[in-house]
């Protein structure tokens, strides 16, 4: 089942990202940073546990993010972050986003849903806003990638 997440969902969520931050396939997100954004997550729930999550967040006018995707392993090959990503651009849709970007380490995924690659350098305000934050900044090995909605 997915759903919007809830207060209880945070730390779920963070241990799911923060597993694949330690190995370096997305970056951590921080117990403050995911309350902080908790009304941009959808959860994938299976027998009461959170298995996925996934976050649209709008960052200009026309523009927003599908991030903090990550999928538990037990519930890979099942379509989980398909659904989580489709259900972030549906919302994305009835906000009248143009387009929805995406920064990651699994590129290919992104382009099985329509995504194109793009150069960093077509999302300033993203750069400026948070990716200056960011320990990797500015020598960033995400791929970036967008979709027109």
């Amino acid at each position: 089942m997915i759903r919007k997440a809830t207060m209880r969902d945070v730390k779920a969520i963070q241990d799911l990202i923060n597993h694949y931050a330690k190995n370096d396939k997305m970056l951590p997100r921080s117990l403050n940073e995911i309350y902080e954004n908790m009304h941009d997550f959808w959860v994938y729930e299976e027998k009461g546990r959170v298995m996925g999550c996934c976050a649209l967040h709008p960052t200009w006018e026309d523009l927003a993010e599908v991030r903090s995707l990550a999928v538990a392993e037990k519930s890979h090959k099942k379509g989980v972050g398909t659904k989580l990503v489709k259900e972030a651009l549906k919302k994305a849709k009835e906000l009248k986003v143009k387009k929805v970007f995406a920064l990651t380490y699994v590129p290919e995924f992104f382009e099985k849903l329509g995504f194109k690659r793009i150069e960093h350098s077509k999302l300033p305000h993203k750069i400026w806003s948070d990716c200056i934050k960011c320990v990797k900044f500015p020598d960033c090995d995400e791929n970036a990638l967008e979709i027109e909605i």
